[in-house]
This record gives C-alpha cells, structure tokens and sequence, in this order.
C-alpha cells in the first residue's frame, strides 16, 4: 500500500512538474513571437492581464463550487502582492538596463538566495552532494546562457531588487500554502485579483517609461489580439503550475529544476528562430546543466538530502523531514 501511495505521488509530481514545463515553454514562445513579430513591448500591462485572466476563471470555478471558500489575512496578502509585483518590474527593468549576460547571471543568483533564505527561515539543510548538485546546474546554466557581461549602478540595483524580491515571492508561495492550508487554487484566487488590479493600473506607465510608447497607440491586429489572447490562456496554466509546483516542492527545487525549461527554451529557439546560436559550448552547457539536475533530484530525495528541522509546538521535541517529497508535508504550521 505504501508503495502504491508513493508511485501515485511520483506520478503527480512528475506531472505537475511537465505541467509547469509545458505552460513556461508555451508562454515565452508565444510572448517572444508577439513581442518580436508583432511589436507589442508591453511586458508589464501584458502580465497585468494574464492575472485578469486568471482572477477571471478562478471567479468561475468558485462559483460553480469547485473553489473552497479560505481565508488569507490582508497583511500577507499585501506582502506577497508587494513582492510578487516588485519581482516582475524588477525583471523588466533589468533586462532593459542591464546586457543580456548580467540579466542571466541575476537570474542564476535566484537558487543561491532561494537557498539561504531556506536555511535562514526555514532551518533547512543540504548535504553536500545537494549542494554541488545546485553548483553544477548553475555552472552548466551559465556556460550557455551568459555572454556579453556589462554592468552599471542602477542596473545593479534593479538586478538585486528583481532577485530577492522573486525569491521572497516563490518562498511566500510555499509558506502560505503550508500556514494556512491553502490549494493552488485557493491561493490564486487571493493573489491573482489583486495583482491583476495593481500591474493593470502601473503597467501602461512602467511600459510607456521603458518603451517610449503607449499600450493604447498600439497598432492592434487580428493577429495580435489572437497572440494576446492565446498568451492570457496559457498563462493562467503557467500561474497555476507555478503554485502547484512550489507547493508540493519548495522553491530551490522549482528553481534548480526549472532551469530545464530554460534548456527547452535554447532548443526550441534554435529550432523556430534560427541555429545561428547553437555552437559548441551550449551544447556542453545544456548537458551539464541536465547532469546537474539529474544529480540534484537523487541527491535530494536521499536521507539527508535536503532537511528540514522544525520545533514542536512545546518547544520541548524537534523533527525531521528528510528528502525532497516531505518538503511539501504541512510539518512547521506556527
């Protein structure tokens, strides 16, 4: 019985995790022919209204029945809305004041920030193979993803505000799913309203100031309108997959393992937007990188692997969940 309930489990991992792999990769395909075929540069309005999107079928499942009522308290709504929204400006602000290699780099910097704040917060610890498992991913990330490294003051400042601000927002995803017992949808059905009410009103602001051009002046098509769309549909799945993901993970995983659709991404860029980048040491790279997370996946579900130790409610007993499947087990509610 134990075994069946563990291959269940393995299965719905497995599929949670193609789920998330499926939806990334769909979104920034369709994002990057609509942002690079049809002109629309409106990253931050276009997030605003894929949380539109999202707040409007969690309306509709909620009110067919198939959403709970739960509760959220207003504080930590705030705090992951902040967060969460920060992290998005952030990204886009660094990626325009920033080279492309920088940008790259910033993003690798996610695992090791998701990592300490596990260990700050959550008194988690790694083995040393996890440790040099997460060292590979990011070294063979990088070897194919990191070319021109340039640098400024406010760049710099923009990079770190995007780092931790996404790294606090992915950790809040796990925290509130465990403090209150919240599903992926539940949860969306907090957060998505009120950050599609936020990005929808700065957006065409934060747009127009990095673009120079308006949202509203845009020369929309069938066809564009028809990309929008589909993005919108998509992301409602990326979202969701995003929640289930951490939930049932943590955030070092969905991070160190997410790095696969980043090596999905190159293929499927080669394949769609032309080979002239695929030369030798991506190749090295993505090999690494998918050695790594190979590494990371059986380092962490050992004994050992990656453990959380948290108090009791007296005080007076601690426990350990060993691996990566009892990450997600409600153990420390405070």
């Amino acid at each position: 019985m134990s075994s069946t309930k563990a291959d269940r489990k393995a299965a719905a991992d497995t599929a949670s995790w193609m789920f998330n792999v499926v939806t990334s990769v769909g979104i920034i395909l369709v994002n990057k022919a609509l942002m690079a075929t049809y002109g629309f540069s409106f990253a931050t309005t276009l997030t605003g209204l894929h949380f539109a999107t999202t707040t409007l079928l969690t309306v509709i499942l909620r009110w067919l029945g198939y959403i709970q009522p739960s509760h959220l308290p207003l504080p930590d709504l705030l705090k992951f809305v902040l967060f969460a929204n920060c992290s998005i400006v952030g990204m886009n602000v660094s990626l325009m004041w920033n080279s492309v290699g920088f940008y790259q780099i910033a993003k690798l910097s996610m695992i090791p920030v998701s990592c300490f704040l596990e260990v700050v917060l959550d008194n988690v610890r790694y083995s040393r193979d996890t440790k040099l498992s997460i060292l590979v991913v990011l070294l063979g990330v990088a070897v194919c993803t990191v070319t021109d490294v340039s640098v400024n003051a406010k760049g710099f400042i923009a990079a770190i505000i995007a780092v931790w601000s996404t790294a606090l927002q992915q950790y809040y995803v796990h925290y509130l799913q465990r403090r209150y017992s919240l599903g992926s949808f539940n949860l969306l059905g907090h957060t998505a309203p009120a950050q599609a009410a936020s990005l929808l009103v700065v957006g065409p602001f934060l747009d127009y100031w990095l673009t120079n051009n308006r949202v509203d002046a845009y020369g929309y098509t069938f066809t564009s309108i028809l990309f929008i769309v589909l993005s919108c549909s998509i992301a409602v799945g990326t979202n969701l997959s995003q929640f289930i993901c951490i939930g049932r993970f943590t955030a070092v995983s969905f991070q160190v393992l997410g790095h696969m659709k980043t090596i999905l991404v190159l293929i499927l860029g080669f394949i769609f937007f032309g080979k002239e980048g695929l030369n030798l040491h991506v190749v090295v790279g993505m090999i690494i990188a998918v050695a790594g997370m190979i590494w990371y996946g059986n380092a962490s579900s050992k004994p050992g692997g990656k453990e959380r130790r948290s108090l009791s409610m007296n005080g007076n007993k601690s426990q350990k969940h060993e691996g990566l499947p009892e990450s997600t087990e409600v153990d420390d509610k405070v």
